[in-house]
C-alpha cells in the first residue's frame, strides 16, 4: 500500500521539504482527529457492563495482564462517553498493574500511550508507542500512538513515515483517518475528504467508529462552508450512533453558521448537561456571547474553569486550550504563560498558534504575528489560525497582510465561529 499514501500526499510533498517540518495539531484535537481510540471488544452490552465484567475477571485472575489492559481500555472508553476524567486514574492503575505483571506486554504500552495522549503527555506517549513497536513490530495499533504523538510534537516527517508504515501494514479506518488529518494540516482539504471516504469504506469495529468518521466528514465540510453537506454527515452519524455527542455538537455549529443561534444554544446546553468537556463549554459560552447573552456566557465560562481544575486533578495537561481560553476570556498574562509552556512541551503548529495569539492579546502583536506565521508554515487553511494571524497583523500595523489573511479565513469558512467570523468581517471592512 506504499504507493497509495505517496500518491495521496503528492500535493504537499514539496511543501513538506520546503517548509522544514522540524519547525512547528487537534478539533479540535486533538480535535483529536488523528485519534481513534481502541475499541474494547469484550462481549455485548454497554461499556459500563464491560467494565464490570472485566473487573470481575481481574479479581478472578489478578495475574492476567491482558485482562488488565482490556480493563484499562474500557475505562478510557468511559471517559469518552461520560467526560468523567476520574476514569483516567483508574485506567492508569490497571495498566501499571498489567506492566508489573508482564513488563513485555505490548498492549499495555499501547494503551498507556493512548492514555498519555489523552492527558497531552505527548513525549511519554511517543516513548510508549515506540516501546510497543519494538515488542510487536508487526502490530498496527502502536503506530497510531507514534503518529499522533509525533504530530502533536511537531515532528511531521517522523509522523509521515510512521503513517506510511501504518498504511503499509493495514489500511483501515484508523490509518485513513490519520491520513485525512495529516493532509488537512497541510491545507489539502480535497485530499482529506478523499481519505475520509476511504476510512468510511473500510468500516469500523463498532457503530461509534463509523459515526466518528462521519462526524469528521461533517467537520471538514463545515470548515469548507458547505453547511448542507455537513448537516447530512452529522445526521448520518446520529443514525449510526444516536447518542454520539460530537455529531450533536456539529449540528449546533451548523445551526450557528446558518444564523440559528438560539437553536445552537439549545443544542449545546443539552450537550454540556450530558458531557461538560471544556471545548463544548467554551463553544456554548462563545455562542451565548454572539447572541448578546453576556451574563449567561460568564456563568458558562465559570464552568470551564471548574472543568479545567478537574482535568488537572486527573493529570490532563491542557495548556494550549487553556492558553486560548485565557487569552480570549480571562487573564492575558496567564494565557501567555500557558502558551509558552505548551510550546516547550509540544512545539507543534497548534501550540505556535496559541502562543502567537496569546502574545497578541498581551499587546505584543509583532511577536504574535511571527508565531502566527509559524503556525501557518505547513500550509494550513484552518480559519482560526488565519484569523489569529490576520488580527495579529492588523494590531502590528500590517494592513495589507491582515486583509489578505482575514479574507482567506472568511473565504475558507465564512462562519468558522459565531463570535469571531463577525469580528473578522468588521476588521476587514475597517482595513
Amino acid at each position: 500500500m506504499r504507493a497509495l499514501l505517496i500518491v495521496c500526499v503528492s500535493a504537499f510533498t514539496i511543501s513538506l521539504i520546503v517548509l522544514a517540518l522540524t519547525v512547528a495539531s487537534a478539533p479540535r484535537a486533538p480535535d483529536a482527529r488523528a485519534r481513534a481510540l481502541p475499541v474494547v471488544a469484550s462481549g455485548p452490552g454497554t461499556t459500563q457492563q464491560r467494565v464490570a465484567r472485566l473487573q470481575a475477571a481481574v479479581r478472578a485472575q489478578p495475574a492476567d495482564a491482558d485482562r488488565l489492559v482490556a480493563l484499562g481500555s474500557a475505562l478510557l472508553q468511559r471517559v469518552r462517553e461520560t467526560g468523567d476524567v476520574s476514569y483516567y486514574v483508574r485506567a492508569e492503575r490497571a495498566i501499571d498493574t498489567a506492566l508489573a505483571r508482564d513488563p513485555s506486554n505490548a498492549g499495555a504500552y499501547t494503551t498507556r500511550g493512548v492514555l498519555r495522549l489523552a492527558r497531552h503527555d505527548f513525549r511519554g506517549a511517543l516513548r510508549d508507542g515506540m516501546r510497543a513497536r519494538t515488542l510487536a513490530p508487526e502490530v498496527v495499533k502502536p503506530l497510531g500512538v507514534v503518529v499522533d504523538a509525533n504530530v502533536e510534537l511537531g515532528r511531521y516527517d517522523a509522523a509521515r513515515d510512521a503513517l506510511q508504515r501504518m498504511i503499509d501494514l493495514k489500511p483501515s479506518l484508523d490509518s485513513y483517518a490519520r491520513v485525512s488529518y495529516f493532509r488537512e494540516l497541510h491545507g489539502d482539504l480535497a485530499g482529506a475528504r478523499e481519505a475520509l471516504a476511504l476510512a468510511l469504506g473500510a468500516g469500523g469495529e463498532a457503530p461509534e467508529n463509523v459515526a466518528y468518521i462521519q462526524t469528521l466528514q461533517g467537520n471538514l465540510e463545515l470548515s469548507r462552508g458547505q453547511r448542507g453537506a455537513a448537516r447530512h454527515a452529522y445526521r448520518a452519524a446520529l443514525v449510526r450512533a444516536p447518542r454520539y455527542v460530537p455529531a450533536r455538537v456539529g449540528l449546533a455549529r451548523t445551526d450557528a453558521a446558518a444564523g440559528r443561534i438560539e437553536r445552537a444554544i439549545r443544542r449545546l446546553r443539552s450537550v454540556v448537561a450530558r458531557l461538560p468537556l471544556p471545548e463544548y463549554v467554551v463553544l456554548l459560552g462563545e455562542t451565548e456571547l454572539a447572541a448578546g447573552r453576556r451574563a449567561a456566557a460568564r456563568q458558562t465560562f465559570d464552568l470551564v474553569r471548574v472543568q479545567q481544575r478537574l482535568l488537572a486533578g486527573a493529570g490532563v495537561n491542557a495548556d494550549v486550550e487553556l492558553a486560548l481560553f485565557e487569552a480570549d476570556h480571562g487573564d492575558a498574562k496567564r494565557g501567555l504563560a500557558l502558551a509558552r509552556a505548551a510550546w516547550r512541551r509540544a512545539p507543534s503548529v497548534r501550540s505556535a498558534d496559541a502562543l502567537g495569539w496569546a502574545l497578541t492579546r498581551a499587546r505584543r502583536p509583532r511577536q504574535g504575528l511571527a508565531w502566527g506565521r509559524r503556525a501557518l508554515r505547513l500550509g494550513s487553511r484552518d480559519a482560526s489560525f488565519l484569523y489569529h494571524a490576520g488580527m495579529s497583523a492588523r494590531a502590528a500595523g500590517q494592513r495589507s497582510l491582515a486583509a489578505r489573511l482575514l479574507r482567506r479565513a472568511l473565504t475558507t469558512d465564512p462562519h468558522f465561529s459565531a463570535l469571531r467570523a463577525a469580528s473578522a468581517r468588521r476588521a476587514l471592512n475597517g482595513l
